[in-house]
């Protein structure tokens, strides 16, 4: 068995760091502008991320990473875009579920108990629009984000690396830490 190198590992890690501070943002955004809720932390924990869009993007590259490299006939190339669409709405809708199972589990409830007034949704936990804008998103990030986050990390030297995963690392268990004492 190959050993994971540590670079792949720091380089995994920012990518779960950008893309849950790119989710708290969009989030954010959301209930801001679209919404006009006014300002929340949209989060579970008190910085600026939402770690679940970490995971998801993880999941994401992790199922579809394959299907984004694979050299495709030009005649059903354009069949991969719609694949990875729909893939990412599932496997997005999989993992929000099982957050709010587990953030129920760990805190009473869950963050957006708002789904109960979407016109499809289950158990107000998921519904069909989110994980539309869910299936979006992991084509936007897959497509345009992973190659930016690729470019951002192939940037950094091995110190610099090695520095700005340490410090993010350290922010988010201390956050982690401070979130479940506080609860």
């Amino acid at each position: 068995m190959k050993r994971i190198k540590l670079e792949v590992v720091q380089k995994l890690f920012l990518y779960f760091f950008m893309a849950a501070v790119i989710g708290w943002c969009y989030e954010v955004f959301l209930e801001v502008v679209i919404y006009r809720w006014g300002f929340s932390n949209r989060g579970v924990l008190f910085g600026p991320y939402c770690p679940v869009y970490g995971v998801g993007m993880l999941a994401f590259m992790l199922c579809f990473n394959w299907l984004m490299k694979k050299q495709l006939k030009w005649s059903i190339r354009w069949l991969r875009p719609i694949i990875i669409f729909v893939g990412c709405g599932l496997v997005a809708t999989l993992i929000e579920l099982t957050a709010s199972y587990l953030l129920e589990w760990i805190t009473g409830s869950w963050p957006w108990q708002t789904y109960a007034d979407y016109a499809i949704n289950f158990q107000a936990r998921i519904a069909l629009s989110p994980s539309i804008r869910f299936g979006i998103g992991g084509v936007l990030f897959l497509y345009l984000l992973l190659p930016l986050f690729d470019k951002l990390t192939g940037m950094l030297s091995k110190s610099a690396r090695n520095w700005v995963s340490g410090i993010a690392a350290g922010i988010l268990v201390a956050d982690l830490v401070t979130t479940m004492l506080l609860r």
